[in-house]
């Protein structure tokens, strides 16, 4: 069993949470994640290692909720524990000194880039990170994420905070006017990281994007999570999470995550309310 030491919501139906998992943090790296099982019955759910913190053994998840055995975690408070956490798993990524690199991440992406902008910028890299959120109050990490990047840009689909669009039409405006940029990483929904490869090809820049397929067992027995990369079967829990967008089948990812989404759709509503309902008032006689 996992100690929830910290949980809070950060934005709406974002939470971060601090888990007492030393055996994870000791051997953690940047672009790794881990698995959990809230409890016995529920899913096995990949999550990227926001952060970790070795002396206090303890790793930092950021959840969206999105499904029942999110929802479920998101009923839990500190104190509480969690079934399994299994990890660090997926291959880290190569930290080395590539010049600039590049961030850009929206929704859990946000959380899920500050370990990767802290590992770039300690190899001495200037570290631009871009985030994205459809409003203002969607945002979070800010100042986790300015203090491990050079420059941090914040875009909202509605204009309310920062530039108004998406984070990749900040990559793509920094190319179009010049800007060297060595590596591009991206994290989030299927549809951005699909975009950041089509901005960066035209451009020969090696852009990088953390696949999210169906995942079970992590370690790449059951297949659940094959994606195609350069037309070669690979499987994302032991060959990813990260891989070369400009190789991947995106029709190919789109197709196998919404294989589960009605069933999903019902799932959610099996699972207890967020809101517990009030107790009923007694009627004295």
């Amino acid at each position: 069993m996992f100690e929830i030491l910290e949980k809070r919501e950060i934005a709406p139906n974002v939470h971060r949470a601090v888990i007492h998992a030393p055996a994870i943090a000791k051997k953690a790296r940047a672009g790794q994640f881990v698995i959990m099982m809230v409890d016995e019955r529920s899913e096995r759910v990949p999550f990227t290692l926001c952060d970790w913190d070795r002396q206090a053994g303890t790793v930092t998840l950021v959840i969206q909720e999105v499904g029942q055995s999110t929802r479920k975690f998101v009923l839990l408070k500190a104190g509480d524990q969690v079934a399994h956490l299994v990890g660090p798993l997926g291959v880290p990524l190569d930290v080395e000194n590539y010049g600039t690199v590049a961030l850009a991440a929206g929704c859990y992406g946000i959380g899920a880039v500050l370990g990767i902008a802290r590992a770039m910028k300690q190899a001495g890299n200037r570290v631009i990170t871009v985030v994205e959120a459809d409003s203002s109050y969607l945002h979070y990490f800010r100042d986790e994420l300015r203090a491990t990047s050079d420059e941090l840009v914040q875009t909202t689909i509605d204009g309310s905070d920062g530039i108004k669009g998406h984070s990749v039409d900040v990559i793509k405006r920094k190319l179009e006017n010049g800007e060297q940029l060595d590596r591009v990483f991206a994290v989030g929904c299927v549809f951005m990281m699909m975009l950041a490869g089509n901005i960066t090809k035209p451009f020969g820049v090696k852009t990088l994007v953390a696949l999210n397929p169906i995942m079970l067992d992590g370690t790449g027995m059951c297949g659940a999570c094959r994606v195609t990369v350069g037309k070669e079967t690979k499987f994302a829990c032991v060959d990813g999470p990260f891989f070369d967008a400009h190789e991947v089948d995106w029709d190919e990812l789109w197709d196998r995550r919404a294989a589960y989404g009605e069933d999903e759709i019902h799932a959610v509503a099996r699972t207890a309310a967020v809101t517990p309902r009030p107790a009923r008032p007694v009627r004295l006689s």
